[in-house]
């Protein structure tokens, strides 16, 4: 069983965000800037352990990936971001493949989405724009990834390395993006490429038709999907001026009553995306690490049932602070979320005690 969460490499300063939001911005910024925005609200989420992570210092994505393999997570996914050529934030991941540092499983997401003004509430103001140029630049862009799909670290699923897709329905053609990727990584003496397609946030739904080999879908409380609109079972209540806020489901919804393929269960342990959006924020609130404990017990058993050597369970995310989405320590509830997924890998036999 691969237990794989999401990794943003978003905590260190670079020339770009200096001249968007002003120098020295990271993650951090929006996140210490936050404040209550409603009686109760938690905020700010603050880190305890580890800190505020500078991710260029080696001594702190080590002490991450310590923390992570300790909880039972088997793998960070490092958000990639490639637009026509350019590279953004690559420099933590940059220096772990060529570190050899630290000896902890990693695989890459394309976060292949235009950036814009969001992280400020200024969603229309686009810095960098994702565009397809065509097969010269799928070409290169495969090229830069070849040194990381040959690392022993690199996660792989049948032999073969993992790659998500962010937005797969954003492709020109999707289908013709996974014919061209696989016959790149087959000639590269790589055997393919298995490639996972996440589904339902952009309304993509095509992964089988297009070639991807698997999907993931995140059941957010204010995600609707054609089938299931969850947003009609649950209640949401919105203040005279936001954010919106929506109870942290229950439990957890298998998705595969609503999509076909195989599809690796997708869980989160929590949501509050304020600080990046002030009032048009959404919130999850009762997002306990108890509740999440249900949800981690339901995704195990869903993903039990899938192929051997296929079985991955998605956590988003390991430390998406800003978007309160992150398992990673904090001063309100500590390690619990971890203890809580820990807790569940050894009770489910996938974990020593």
């Amino acid at each position: 069983m691969e237990v794989l969460a999401l990794y943003l490499p978003q905590y260190h300063p670079i020339p770009e965000n200096d001249r968007w939001w002003g120098e020295g911005f990271t993650e951090w910024t929006n996140v210490t800037r936050a404040r209550p925005l409603y009686r109760g609200h938690p905020q700010p989420h603050l880190p305890t352990e580890l800190g505020f992570t500078d991710l260029r210092v080696p001594e702190s994505r080590e002490a991450q990936a310590d923390l992570a393999r300790s909880h039972g997570i088997t793998g960070f996914c490092y958000w990639h971001y490639w637009f026509a050529g350019t590279r953004l934030l690559e420099r933590p991941f940059d220096e772990v493949l060529a570190s050899g540092q630290p000896d902890f499983p990693f695989c890459l997401a394309w976060a292949n989405q235009t950036w814009s003004g969001i992280w400020h509430g200024a969603a229309d103001r686009v810095l960098v724009e994702q565009t397809y140029p065509g097969l010269e630049d799928d070409r290169r862009h495969f090229d830069s990834l070849v040194p990381a799909f040959r690392d022993p670290r690199y996660v792989r699923v049948g032999g073969r390395p993992v790659f998500f897709v962010y937005q797969p329905g954003s492709l020109p053609d999707p289908a013709r993006f996974v014919e061209t990727w696989q016959a790149m990584a087959t000639e590269a003496g790589l055997g393919g490429l298995y490639l996972v397609a996440s589904l339902g946030e952009s309304g993509y739904r095509n992964q089988v038709a297009d070639g991807f080999d698997a999907g993931v879908v995140y059941r957010f409380p204010f995600t609707r999907t054609p089938r299931v609109k969850v947003m009609d079972r649950l209640v949401a209540r919105r203040l005279a001026r936001g954010p919106r806020r929506y109870p942290y489901p229950d439990t957890w919804v298998d998705p595969s009553n609503d999509f076909t393929g195989l599809l690796f269960p997708g869980i989160f342990p929590n949501w509050d995306n304020t600080p990046r959006l002030g009032r048009r924020g959404q919130v999850a609130e009762g997002s306990t690490p108890e509740r999440f404990a249900g949800h981690v017990r339901a995704a195990l058993e869903a993903a039990e049932r899938l192929p051997e050597g296929e079985r991955v369970v998605m956590i988003k995310s390991w430390n998406e602070w800003a978007e309160g989405n992150y398992l990673e320590p904090d001063r309100e509830v500590g390690r619990a979320r971890l203890e809580a997924l820990r807790d569940e890998l050894s009770r489910s036999g996938h974990l020593a005690p």
